[in-house]
């Protein structure tokens, strides 16, 4: 998608301190950190949130949930959290799936 910060993001047109990247996903550091380590794990195909999720997309979904353990393992993170916003009023900001990954302090529940 043209106007997608996050489409942007994962080809190279705006700047990112990156994490990690493959053929399907694409993992940078968040610009406004909530926590010691928070960075975003994003798919490459703009999916707009987890409620377009669906047979077509699932495969790559599911990718990034295993690319989140394995930098998670590569850090040496044992424990952590991981937040999907989906629409306005649960928090989402950039209507492109994306995965916030935060470790390093104690996380409190309920959230928000």
């Amino acid at each position: 998608m043209s106007d997608c910060l996050f489409c942007k993001i994962a080809a190279g047109e705006i700047p990112s301190s990156k994490v990690y990247e493959d053929a399907l996903c694409y993992a940078f550091d968040d610009i406004d950190p909530k926590a010691p380590t928070h960075f975003l794990v994003i798919p490459k195909q703009h999916i707009p949130s987890v409620a377009a999720v669906d047979e077509s997309n699932s495969a790559v979904v599911a990718h990034c949930l295993a690319v989140i353990a394995k930098i998670a393992r590569e850090k040496g993170m044992d424990s952590f959290r991981v937040v999907s916003n989906t629409g306005e009023q649960a928090g989402q900001s950039v209507f492109h799936l994306h995965f916030h990954v935060l470790s390093g302090r104690d996380m409190t529940w309920p959230p928000g």
